[in-house]
């Protein structure tokens, strides 16, 4: 039996929550936007790649993520004591690397999910989450599950305390809003993106993030829509990456002198996301964000995009 399993898009951060919030993305023209991995036993582990960037794909399969995150699933299966036969996996990579789109966390996603559908779910949510975010640190450097956590479960998700493994809870989102989502033709890893943030903050670096993000989370919750305004920003690392993507600064001010709710990098960068508040308004935001990054010299694809509130799932 063979398993077609995808993992949508996601903006890590969502503005507000640095390492600690994320969304699941899904285009309002209801295509699929993430990685697709197939997966069926075999006789030993293999991977074959297709899709529009397997170009960037590393030449030695085992340092794909997709055999190094089944290497993983196949450790928290032995410390359960359960057995894990050898898979044979097809990769169909659909997002750009180093985007700022979740395309490590969609990769990580899809393996874990067919892994689970082939072999009865042998692992718990938990414990799903534990092994991406391991995943997730061999190619960003630090452990962090703000785009692993959504494209798992789907919609705007807040991790948060919890014993026995991370933990996330669903906040809900204005269904009339719309994300704009810009992504231009230019790599930037996030380990390096990592690399300008300080090892620890000010203390008033973090109680301003505190404010705002229990602010945001408040907004939400009461659907005070100024408050969101006021909230919709990152007061943590887009000071300190703002310069490592050209034109950020010049096309967050056209998003928000268009109207936008907010506005800043999806994840690390260089993708970038702004709120509006309909189709309308969104395709005018997304005009302003990629003619300021034109100007700047960098060329950008574009999508409308709501929440995917479904997350990873096997695909018929």
């Amino acid at each position: 039996m063979t398993v077609r399993a995808y993992a949508p898009a996601s903006i890590g951060n969502f503005a507000a929550g640095f390492d600690l919030m994320g969304a699941a993305v899904a285009p309002l023209d209801g295509s699929l936007w993430g990685d697709v991995v197939a997966a069926e036993t075999a006789a030993a582990p293999s991977l074959t790649v297709s899709g529009p960037y397997a170009a960037g794909m590393p030449a030695d399969p085992w340092q794909n993520l997709v055999l190094r995150t089944f290497v993983l699933f196949r450790e928290a299966l032995r410390e359960k004591a359960a057995d894990c036969p050898p898979l044979a996996f097809h990769l169909e990579k659909n997002l750009p690397l180093r985007s700022g789109l979740g395309s490590s966390a969609s990769s990580v996603v899809a393996t874990l999910t067919a892994c689970q559908a082939l072999l009865g779910e042998p692992l718990s949510r938990s414990e799903l989450y534990a092994v991406a975010g391991r995943a997730e640190a061999l190619v960003s450097g630090a452990p962090h599950l703000d785009n692993v956590v959504p494209s798992l479960a789907g919609g705007l998700q807040l991790l948060v305390p919890g014993a026995g493994g991370p933990k996330a809870r669903r906040l809900p989102w204005p269904e009339d809003l719309v994300l704009a989502m810009v992504s231009p033709v230019f790599e930037l890893a996030t380990e390096e993106s990592r690399k300008v943030l300080p090892s620890s903050f000010a203390l008033a670096e973090a109680l301003a993030f505190a404010q705002n993000l229990a602010g945001f989370v408040h907004a939400l919750a009461s659907g005070d829509r100024e408050l969101l305004r006021r909230c919709l920003r990152d007061v943590l690392a887009e000071p300190r990456r703002a310069s490592l993507v050209p034109g950020f600064r010049a096309a967050q001010a056209a998003a928000l002198e268009a109207g936008a709710l907010g506005c800043t990098l999806s994840g690390s960068g260089p993708a970038l996301f702004a709120v509006a508040e309909s189709p309308g308004h969104g395709r005018i935001v997304r005009d302003a964000l990629q003619g300021a990054l034109q100007e700047a010299g960098l060329a950008s694809e574009a999508r409308l995009c709501g929440l995917d509130h479904l997350g990873a799932r096997v695909l018929p």
